[in-house]
């Protein structure tokens, strides 16, 4: 597959084109609906400083995308990769700027250098009865970025895109509820598992744009 020269353009088309519903199973939605918490999270991609990535595959080896790692005293999802992001406040205008603005409190960023290219439809997260928005991105003008709050994050960094779509380092986490059993997607990447809300969304904007490179379905890892 030939690499894509514009990853900002071809974001920017999916986001003005839409997907479906894209939850890992469409008929599970929040447990709470009269109290649910929406949320919107900045999925921030840019261009790679120094940090090395894998040559090959479909996207420029400097492409990145912004993490975070989460809190492990958080109440909902302790310790997890996530995008920076978080909660519907009254002062914010709408969800783009409730994920731009959580991004600047927990990372630091400077909003001046981000360039919000659309919203994906929003996902529910039962566990946390939270509805959440991904906002898609990108770094126009890069900055530096770090753990501002530690109550929130404990880490804030840069994940090369290419090493997400090495077949190597893609797998499954494997969750039953109840009677049910189902697979969520994930990523290992020298140690570090994405999986959940944000491997659902990695992957899905992976597979719409075509980056997506065959691998093995049947492996499994615990985050």
């Amino acid at each position: 597959m030939q690499a894509p020269t514009d990853p900002r353009s071809e974001l920017a088309g999916l986001a003005a084109r839409g997907i479906g519903d894209w939850a890992v199973d469409p008929s599970r939605r929040v447990a709470d609906p009269e109290h649910v918490r929406r949320a919107g999270v900045l999925v921030l991609f840019g261009v790679l400083d120094s940090m090395p990535a894998d040559a090959s595959g479909p996207v420029p080896r400097d492409l990145d995308v912004l993490l975070q790692r989460r809190s492990t005293t958080l109440g909902h999802h302790p310790g997890e990769i996530s995008f920076p992001g978080g909660g519907v406040e009254a002062s914010d205008a709408d969800i783009t700027a409730t994920a731009l603005r959580e991004a600047v409190e927990e990372t630091g960023l400077d909003p001046s250098g981000v360039d919000i290219l659309g919203t994906l439809p929003e996902l529910a997260l039962p566990r946390s009865n939270n509805l959440v928005t991904p906002v898609l991105a990108w770094w126009a003008r890069t900055s530096q970025v770090t753990a501002v709050d530690e109550r929130e994050a404990v880490e804030v960094f840069r994940m090369p895109v290419a090493d997400l779509l090495n077949p190597d380092n893609r797998a499954s986490v494997q969750r039953s509820v109840g009677n049910r059993t189902f697979r969520i997607p994930a990523f290992e990447v020298d140690g570090v598992v994405v999986w959940g809300f944000t491997a659902i969304v990695l992957a899905r904007i992976f597979d719409e744009l075509g980056w997506s490179v065959p691998w093995d379905t049947a492996r499994l890892v615990e985050p």
